[in-house]
């Protein structure tokens, strides 16, 4: 056996490990995730869910990464990848703080924000005005992939304005604190959803891959966890309660 080839079986091994591993991740995000979105909020068992969650997206985030540059054609999974790691970490850091404290970690955000949004909006534009797609995809840009792109965009959009806002103010407290702990959180496990549902159990299906119009209804779940407790937080006094 020559090097050239043990280190090729060596890397193919690494990538298997690296697979089992983010999509045994990604299942602890779903399950822990969903519990923490029903669950009485700021109870037990929403923190502990909500510990979890993070904790499993980071796993799944980190070697869906790897698995990005490891596989041809799938560089555009490395920023999906921050992208998710970014909304949960920063989610979390926004209920870790005491109200209304500055702190470096919201500049950190706001530069990792910056970070992501340029390629997007780059890629964004691109796909809109028909120019060549700054990166290469095994899949192609368009149906739900054009979709998800451009709602990338726009979220990293909001949420870069939101990391702005947060620095240049000082801090965030109040229903605006508990809003970006919230719709961050949602985002972030509808990644983990539609990851699953478009990219996990479409694979399992017989036939070439392909992705029924029906496994992209599960991420209307969190969507709309997220519309509700918007309205709840913003429009009510629960927050206070």
């Amino acid at each position: 056996m020559t090097v050239q080839s043990a280190q090729s079986i060596l890397l193919h091994e690494l990538t298997n490990l690296a697979f089992v591993l983010h999509v045994g991740a990604g299942t602890i995000s779903l399950a822990s995730g969903t519990v923490a979105a029903f669950a009485r909020k700021g109870g037990f068992f929403h923190r502990k869910a909500g510990k979890m969650f993070v904790a499993s997206m980071l796993v799944m985030a980190l070697f869906a990464a790897y698995l990005a540059v490891a596989i041809p054609d799938q560089i555009v999974n490395v920023f999906i990848s921050t992208l998710a790691v970014y909304l949960v970490g920063s989610a979390w850091m926004t209920v870790r703080r005491a109200e209304g404290t500055p702190g470096l970690g919201d500049k950190i955000a706001m530069v990792v924000a910056l970070g992501l949004w340029a390629p997007f909006a780059i890629l964004s534009f691109q796909l809109a005005t028909g120019m060549t797609p700054l990166f290469k995809s095994a899949i192609p840009f368009e149906g739900p992939v054009l979709v998800a792109i451009y709602s990338f965009t726009v979220i990293l959009t909001l949420a870069l304005v939101g990391d702005a806002r947060v620095v240049l103010s000082g801090g965030i407290s109040g229903a605006p604190r508990i809003v970006r702990h919230l719709w961050r959180m949602c985002f972030g496990l509808t990644l983990a959803t539609g990851s699953a549902f478009t990219n996990g159990f479409a694979r399992l299906l017989p036939g070439p891959y392909h992705v029924p119009i029906y496994f992209h209804l599960p991420k209307l779940l969190p969507l709309g966890l997220l519309a509700f407790w918007f309205i709840r937080v913003q429009f009510t006094r629960w927050h206070q309660a």
